[in-house]
């Protein structure tokens, strides 16, 4: 396990205790330590839940002995990430940027609305057309945000 890998364990593990949903982690390597976790919760996050997380997390990497320099918590933003299969279930109807690492039918690129999910591929109704894309096969993904 990578110590990214583990230390994304760790977190969600204890967000998952305390009714937040771990959406990112970014975990620099070398001189820039900086730990930048990503939150989320069905009611959106304010500056008290980022403040309580930070908290609870300094001392749990205390307790876990995690080396960082800074650790900065903050919610996803309105263009949040979209990664897992409840990601998708969760933002059915929302629409959706996605970049899939080989291309499908030549192209890489899709946007459009997220119809529906399962534990292989998600679907999007593009131009009016549904596409099926796979897991397996995403590069990254991300909600659009409402104007």
């Amino acid at each position: 396990m990578t110590v990214t890998a583990s230390v994304s364990h760790v977190v969600e593990t204890a967000l998952g205790g305390l009714g937040y949903e771990l959406v990112d982690l970014e975990f620099g390597q070398g001189r820039s330590r900086l730990l930048r976790v990503f939150i989320d919760k069905p009611e959106g996050i304010g500056l008290a839940d980022c403040e309580r997380v930070s908290r609870h997390l300094t001392q749990l990497f205390a307790v876990e002995a995690i080396d960082y320099d800074r650790l900065e918590v903050s919610s996803p933003g309105l263009d949040r990430p979209l990664r897992k299969v409840a990601d998708f279930q969760r933002f059915a109807g929302e629409q959706a940027r996605v970049t899939m690492r080989a291309p499908i039918a030549g192209r890489r690129n899709f946007s459009g609305a997220i119809r529906a999910a399962d534990e292989l591929a998600f679907e999007l109704d593009v131009e009016g057309q549904p596409v099926r894309l796979e897991f397996a096969n995403l590069d990254r993904a991300r909600l659009v945000p409402k104007l």
